[in-house]
């Protein structure tokens, strides 16, 4: 999931450094998990927003890292994920006319690259705006899922559920899906490259 990986001991040493203050600690965490918040909040709202949300997820995260209990069993990314989800909710309230999926927001890194980039980034234009047509329970469960690429008991934490529900939400989520993709996108085969397609568009 993450580009620095950390071993799940490795993640707790430096949350106990992070809890004692040790600020290069908490950068070991902000690296691990930095790729997937930012897929996560740059797919929910325009790039140039997105950034300045990113940065307060970790600024918040480094103010209550000390409430972090890992005896609770709350996965850090799913702890890191409920933080996430908040300052995206708390932007739709402060900026007013945000949308969360901007249409005319043009994706320069994808239109400047090969075709196969600009296929992708079309794409993922598709795959947007079906997703935007969905309750947002299930955009939650397929974002968490598949743009912050966390694991079932990770999404299961970040959205109060058991795994069984994260897996049958999941389930819904993608037949829902499925139905709201034009006809040429619906094939097995093409969800499988969508879903891939989208979560490599925003790195």
């Amino acid at each position: 999931m993450e580009s620095d990986s950390l071993t799940e001991e490795q993640l707790q040493e430096c949350v106990r450094l992070a809890q004692e203050g040790d600020s290069e600690a908490f950068g070991r965490l902000y690296d691990h998990f930095f790729a997937s918040i930012y897929r996560y909040a740059a797919f929910r709202l325009p790039r140039e927003i997105a950034e300045d949300t990113v940065s307060d997820v970790f600024v918040k995260a480094w103010e209550k890292i000390h409430t972090y209990r890992p005896r609770k069993n709350v996965p850090l990314g799913a702890w890191l994920f409920s933080i996430a989800r908040r300052c995206v909710i708390d932007t739709y309230r402060s900026r007013r006319g945000c949308e969360e999926i901007s249409e005319s927001l043009p994706d320069t890194d994808t239109l400047n690259r090969t075709e196969h980039r600009l296929e992708q980034g079309e794409l993922l234009q598709v795959v947007r705006n079906a997703l935007d047509s969905l309750p947002r329970r299930y955009r939650e469960v397929l974002l968490l899922s598949y743009i912050g690429e966390l694991p079932h008991r990770d999404v299961a934490r970040a959205l109060h559920l058991s795994e069984g529900g994260v897996r049958i939400l999941k389930m819904r989520a993608l037949r829902k899906l499925e139905t709201a993709l034009p006809p040429e996108f619906r094939s097995t085969e093409r969800n499988t490259e969508t879903g891939t397609s989208f979560a490599q568009a925003q790195e």
